[in-house]
C-alpha cells in the first residue's frame, strides 16, 4: 500500500480524494497503476457517476404504468404510448465544453444526447434545447465574449441537427450576467421505438465478438468528463484538448447503420454510445450491467493519431463511436450493414465470464480491474447542504405607477434579451425537417410533432422549462414551479403529460450553500411530479458550474413529454380571430416578487419566489386538456416570464394579422402587479364568443377561477382600469420585441 504522502500525490495529480485513493487499493488489494488510475481519475468524477448527487436524485419517482424503461437502467427512459410502441428521451448538458468552444462544445451536445436515444432502437424525432449565457448588452468585452458564445453555440446546435436531418423544435433562451463565461447548453432529445425492439446496454453471452464502430479515435476529448467535473479556470485555452470535435456527417451514417442493424432481431446483444471516458466508460458499464467482464485488446482500436498510450486509447472521448456486442456467428451481418454505410467496424475483444475488464496494449495488460468498482461501487457521498433565504419581504419604497405610465416598462421588457423573440436563433435551425413539425418554435408553447407508426398516426408534444430567478430566492419553489410549467404548457397545447427528464445545472456541491440549492430544486421537482403523477424518466447533472466571478443562477430544467389523441385538440398560442372572447384562467394573482419586471425594473431580486399552488395546477391541466378536447378553445398560452403583459404580446404576434386585444382591468391590485405579475397557474385563452357559458362552466366542476377580461381585437392593446387607460400599437411593440436580439447581435455592431 501507498503511504499517505503519495496518496495525497496521487490525488493531486488525478483529482480523486485521498480517501479515495485508499479506497481503490483497499478493493483491489494493491495501488493501482497508471493506467488504472486514470480510469479511476474520469469514471468516479462526478460527471460519471454523480458520486455528490446520487443520494439526491434517489428521491425522485421513477415508477408508473407507462414506464418501460426506468431512470437509471439504461441509456434513456422509455414510456409506453399505446399499440406497441414507446417514446425514448432524455436531456443532457455540455456546459464546460460550451465555455470553452463554445462551437464544438453545442455541436458535440446535440451529437451525444442523438447517439443516447437511438442506442435504444429508438428512430430520432427531435431536439430542443435549453440555454442560458451572460449578460450581451453593451460594448464591454464581458458583453461581446457573450454574444460570441452565443453566436458559436447557436451555430453548433444547427450545425449537427441541421446536418443529421432531425429538426429542432423548440426550447428556451435566457440571460444573467451569473453565466458570464459559463454558458449553459442543455439539449434534448425524443425518438420512438417498437417496444420489442428496444435495445439494452448490456454484455451478456460469455464469448460474444465486441466491436467499435464509427469514427476513428484520436487524443480529442481526452479527459472531458474530468473536466466537467470541476471549475472553469481564469484561462480555459488548456482545456481545450478536452472539448470534443463533432463531424455529424459520420453521426449520421453511424446511426443509420446502428438502426439497421438492430432491426435484425437478436444481431445486437448489447450497444452502448462511446460519450464520457470512451472506452473505458462503455466497456465498464456494459459489463457491470450483465455482471460479466471483458478482454479488450486496444492495439485492434482503429487510431486516428500515432503513438497513443493505453490511458489516452481508453479515455479518449473521440465523437461518433459505438461499443457493440455481438450474437456469436452473426458477425457477418454487421460487418455488411455497416460496409454498407461506410462506417469502420472493428472488432476489439471479447465477453468474458469473470467479471474482470482486462485492457491490452501491445501485447501486455494494461489494466485490469472489476468493472463493477468502475462502476456501481463508485463512492456516493452526502454532502453538507445549507439553505440560505435570501427573500426581503418588502419591495423597494417607490411611488406606485398609473396604468398609462405603464407603457414605458412594458416597452422595456419586450426588448429584454430574455423576453425578446428568438427568431434570431430558431431561423438558423431547420425545424421543419421531417415533415412531422405540426407545432414548432414560437406557435405552441410546447412543440407538438406527427410520428406514423405502423399506419397510424400519433401525436407527441414536449418543452423545456426552468426558471433560475425562482430557485435562487427559492430552491424548493424553483424545482417545483419547472414542473408546473412544464405540465401547463403540454396542457395549453392539448398534450396530457407522460413523464419527464431533468437537467440540474448547479455549482460547487462542495459549498453548503450550493449543494443546499441542489437539494432544495430536487425535493421541488419530486413532489412536482408526484402530485402530478409523473415518473422521472432519467436526465443529467452539471455541477461546477462556477468560475472566479461566481456561481452561475442555480438553473434546474425539466423536459416534459405528452401526448395527444387527435390533431383537433392542438391548440395554438396565437390570437386566430378577431372578436374571440378573452379569458383569464387562474385569477388576477398578486405581487411582482420575483418577476424579471421585479429584477430588472426595479433591481429587486430579494422577494420572495411565487407560489405554486399544486391542486389548483392540477385541476387547470384537467381544464384546458377539457376544453381542447371538446374544440372550444381557439388559442391558449400560459403567464410566465413577464406575466400578462408580455403574455398578451406574444399571443397578439403569433397569431393572424397582428390582432390585439381589448382588456379591462380591476381596480386592484395595483397596475404593475396586474400586468407584470407572475403569479403561477395562469393561462390566458381565446374562445368564440358563444363558448364562453362552457369555459366558464367547466372551471366551475374543476374549482378553478374563469376571468372574461376582454376580447381580441384589432392591432392596437386597449387596456382600461376605472377611468385610467392605456393604449398601444401592436407594431410598435413588435417592432422592438423582434428587433432586439438581431440588434444585440448584429456583427458590424459589436465592433464598432
Amino acid at each position: 500500500m501507498t503511504s499517505e504522502e503519495e496518496r495525497q500525490s496521487l490525488a493531486e495529480r488525478s483529482g480523486l480524494l485521498p480517501e479515495e485513493i485508499l479506497r481503490i487499493e483497499e478493493a483491489l488489494g494493491r495501488p493501482p497503476n497508471a493506467e488504472e488510475l486514470a480510469l479511476f481519475s474520469v469514471l468516479w468524477s462526478e460527471h460519471c457517476c454523480y458520486k455528490n448527487s446520487k443520494r439526491e436524485l434517489r428521491k425522485f419517482p421513477t415508477q408508473g404504468p407507462g414506464v418501460l424503461i426506468r431512470a437509471g437502467e439504461e441509456n434513456a427512459g422509455a414510456l409506453d404510448i399505446g399499440d406497441g410502441w414507446a417514446v425514448v428521451f432524455k436531456i443532457e448538458s455540455h456546459n464546460h465544453p460550451s465555455a470553452v468552444e463554445p462551437f464544438q462544445g453545442a455541436a458535440t451536445g446535440v451529437g451525444g444526447i442523438l447517439r443516447d436515444i437511438y442506442t435504444m432502437g429508438a428512430r430520432p424525432i427531435c431536439f430542443l434545447d435549453s440555454l442560458r449565457l451572460g449578460e450581451i448588452r453593451g460594448g464591454g468585452p464581458t458583453a461581446q465574449n457573450n454574444r460570441r458564445l452565443l453566436r458559436g453555440i447557436v451555430g453548433g446546435i444547427a450545425h449537427y441537427g441541421n446536418c443529421v436531418g432531425i429538426p429542432t423544435v423548440g426550447g428556451e433562451l435566457t440571460f444573467d450576467p451569473s453565466y458570464n463565461g459559463n454558458p449553459l447548453v442543455n439539449v434534448f432529445c425524443a425518438g420512438v421505438v417498437r417496444q420489442d425492439r428496444i435495445q439494452k446496454g448490456s454484455a451478456s453471452g460469455v464469448g460474444n465478438p465486441v466491436f467499435v464502430a464509427g469514427s476513428l479515435t484520436g487524443r480529442d476529448g481526452l479527459k472531458g468528463a474530468a473536466f466537467a467535473s470541476r471549475l472553469l479556470s481564469t484561462d480555459s485555452r488548456e482545456d481545450r484538448p478536452a472539448v470534443q470535435v463533432g463531424d455529424p456527417f459520420m453521426g449520421k451514417i453511424l446511426m443509420e447503420a446502428c438502426l439497421e442493424l438492430f432491426a435484425r432481431k437478436g444481431a445486437v446483444v448489447g450497444v452502448q454510445d462511446m460519450g464520457a471516458a470512451g472506452i473505458g466508460c462503455s466497456t465498464s458499464e456494459t459489463a457491470a450491467r450483465g455482471e460479466t467482464g471483458m478482454e479488450i485488446d486496444l492495439d485492434q482500436v482503429p487510431l486516428r493519431e500515432p503513438g497513443m498510450d493505453a490511458a489516452e486509447i481508453l479515455l479518449s472521448e473521440s465523437q461518433e463511436r459505438m461499443l457493440l456486442i455481438l450474437q456469436k456467428g452473426r458477425e457477418g451481418e454487421a460487418e455488411e450493414v455497416f460496409a454498407k454505410w461506410g462506417v469502420p467496424l472493428r472488432r476489439i475483444g471479447t465477453v468474458s465470464g469473470d467479471g474482470l475488464l482486462r485492457y491490452r496494449r501491445n501485447g501486455k495488460v494494461a489494466a485490469e480491474l472489476p468493472a463493477r468498482l468502475l462502476t456501481e461501487e463508485a463512492p456516493v457521498y452526502e454532502r453538507e447542504a445549507k439553505i440560505a433565504s435570501i427573500a426581503s419581504p418588502r419591495p423597494p419604497a417607490k411611488p406606485p405607477l398609473s396604468l398609462a405610465e405603464c407603457r414605458t416598462p412594458w416597452k422595456a421588457l419586450a426588448t429584454l434579451p430574455s423576453l425578446a423573440s428568438k427568431e434570431w436563433v430558431w431561423r438558423q435551425y431547420d425545424w421543419m425537417v421531417g415533415i412531422g413539425t405540426v407545432m414548432g418554435p414560437g406557435q405552441s408553447d410546447a412543440a407538438v410533432l406527427r410520428v406514423r407508426l405502423d399506419g397510424k398516426t400519433k401525436y407527441l408534444a414536449a418543452t423545456v422549462d426552468g426558471n433560475a430567478r425562482y430557485t435562487l430566492l427559492d430552491p424548493y419553489r424553483g424545482g417545483l414551479a419547472a414542473v408546473a410549467e412544464a405540465v401547463r404548457n403540454l396542457a395549453v397545447s392539448g398534450a396530457r403529460p407522460l413523464g419527464i427528464t431533468d437537467n440540474l445545472n448547479f455549482g460547487d456541491p462542495y459549498r453548503p450553500e450550493a449543494f443546499g440549492q441542489l437539494r432544495g430544486a430536487v425535493e421541488g421537482i419530486a413532489e412536482g411530479c408526484r402530485s402530478f403523477g409523473l415518473p422521472v424518466t432519467g436526465g443529467n447533472v452539471s455541477l461546477y458550474n462556477e468560475s472566479p466571478s461566481g456561481a452561475i443562477l442555480p438553473s434546474p430544467v425539466v423536459a416534459a413529454v405528452g401526448a395527444i389523441d387527435r390533431e383537433e385538440e392542438i391548440t395554438p398560442l396565437g390570437f386566430q380571430r378577431e372578436g374571440d372572447l378573452l379569458f383569464l384562467l387562474g385569477g388576477w394573482g398578486s405581487g411582482v416578487s420575483g418577476s424579471i419586471y421585479a429584477w430588472e425594473a426595479l433591481g429587486w431580486r430579494e422577494g420572495a419566489a411565487p407560489e405554486v399552488r399544486l391542486p389548483e395546477e392540477r385541476a387547470l391541466s384537467s381544464v384546458l386538456r377539457a376544453l381542447g378536447a371538446r374544440g372550444i378553445l381557439v388559442s391558449a398560452h400560459d403567464l410566465s416570464d413577464g406575466g400578462l403583459a408580455i403574455a398578451l404580446l406574444e399571443s397578439a404576434l403569433a397569431g393572424q394579422g397582428r390582432l390585439g386585444a381589448e382588456v379591462t382591468l380591476p381596480a386592484s391590485p395595483s397596475p404593475e402587479e396586474l400586468l407584470f405579475g407572475e403569479s403561477q397557474g395562469r393561462v390566458l385563452v381565446t374562445v368564440a364568443p358563444e363558448e364562453d357559458r362552457a369555459v366558464e362552466e367547466e372551471c366551475v366542476r374543476r374549482g378553478i377561477e374563469a376571468l372574461q377580461i376582454g376580447r381580441v381585437a384589432g392591432p392596437r392593446f386597449r387596456l382600461e382600469r376605472g377611468t385610467e387607460r392605456l393604449e398601444i400599437e401592436v407594431e410598435e411593440l413588435e417592432r422592438l420585441w423582434r428587433g432586439a436580439l438581431p440588434g444585440l447581435m448584429d456583427p458590424e455592431a459589436e465592433f464598432e
